[in-house]
């Protein structure tokens, strides 16, 4: 009953819906309208969204100013083989950034000498899975799929170094990444008052990347949520459609956005009853695939590996989507 109570008022805000609806009721909006219930749906989801994420931001920033950089660098050092992707997976949740704002990072790795595929473990978990998208993810959907998603985000990350590492890509990363060396210098000490406001500004500059998208996410959600009939999705994304996931994974590549801009869309894709894993799959690809993303990547690394990193990735994401879609009975 405690978790319940979390899930229900603490993250998924139950009480600011049901304040939401109340408001709109005395201003004369029918929620129970499509217009009304749009409207309900996509002040609540704003104001939640960026809620959580100012409250989760703040705090996975400020445990990430115990980690810069060059110690996370020295830490991925440490480990070898398999341990050190699992590594480099780990650290990816502590770095709450889109896919565009990983790759810097992830050319700052490799140019320091890092195993090449410790380097794409982290690229590719960073932007898929963070602490902060696991507890906006329990707010939605619960902690069974949220635990599920983060879960499996980390083994494709894993499984993806781990590919690339065993193949020895390194001759198709390019020579200035290569050339670029690394100067080993320790972050001075920060005091509580810095970390605080490290982290203040952090939150400040998140909520500004990520304000129009989520904007725009919610309205799409809203737009599924309440105008278009779930015969159409449902005839596109469901069960009936056994490319639904392939083409949920390739809907979302071009797209640019993160976890906390496409939770919206991701909802009401779930409320109009399609699958699971075809959701899953659709939030996977929208922040590891993103095309601005492989236009960044494509900088660092040649065509080869880059098409690597793609075809391992949107393997995986369609294989998890599948998966999910046989067992969601275990979920949901």
């Amino acid at each position: 009953m405690v978790w319940r109570f979390i899930q229900s008022q603490i993250l998924g805000m139950k009480w600011l819906n049901e304040a939401i609806g109340r408001l709109l009721g005395q201003l004369g909006i029918d929620t129970a309208a499509r217009f009304g219930g749009s409207v309900q749906f996509f002040l609540f989801d704003v104001i939640k969204i960026f809620l959580l994420l100012c409250l989760l931001i703040f705090f996975i920033s400020y445990v990430q100013s115990f980690f810069p950089p060059e110690r996370s660098r020295k830490i991925l050092g440490r480990f070898h083989g398999v341990g050190a992707n699992c590594v480099g997976a780990l650290i990816g949740t502590v770095t709450p950034f889109c896919s565009c704002s990983s790759i810097p990072l992830f050319i700052g790795f490799t140019s320091a000498g890092l195993p090449l595929g410790v380097t794409f473990s982290f690229l590719i978990s960073s932007p898929m899975v963070d602490l902060a998208s696991l507890l906006l993810l329990i707010s939605i959907f619960g902690a069974r799929i949220a635990i599920a998603y983060i879960v499996v985000g980390l083994v494709i990350a894993i499984v993806g170094g781990t590919i690339i590492e065993k193949m020895h890509m390194e001759r198709y990363v390019e020579e200035f990444v290569q050339r670029a060396g690394s100067i080993s210098i320790d972050s001075p000490a920060l005091t509580a008052r810095e970390r605080v406001v490290y982290a203040r500004d952090q939150t400040a500059f998140t909520f500004k990347r990520v304000f129009l998208y989520v904007l725009i996410g919610v309205g799409v959600g809203a737009i599924i949520h309440n105008w278009i009939p779930e015969s159409w999705i449902e005839a596109v994304l469901g069960d009936r459609n056994p490319l639904g996931v392939v083409l949920a994974t390739l809907v979302g590549v071009p797209m640019y956005a993160d976890t906390f801009s496409t939770i919206a869309v991701a909802e009401a894709l779930l409320y109009k009853g399609v699958p699971l894993g075809t959701v899953l799959s659709f939030m996977m690809a929208v922040t590891t695939l993103s095309l601005p993303s492989m236009i960044m990547l494509r900088r660092a690394v040649k065509p080869r590996l880059l098409a690597l990193f793609i075809g391992i990735c949107t393997l995986g994401i369609i294989v998890v989507g599948y998966v999910f879609n046989a067992f969601q009975y275990l979920f949901i």
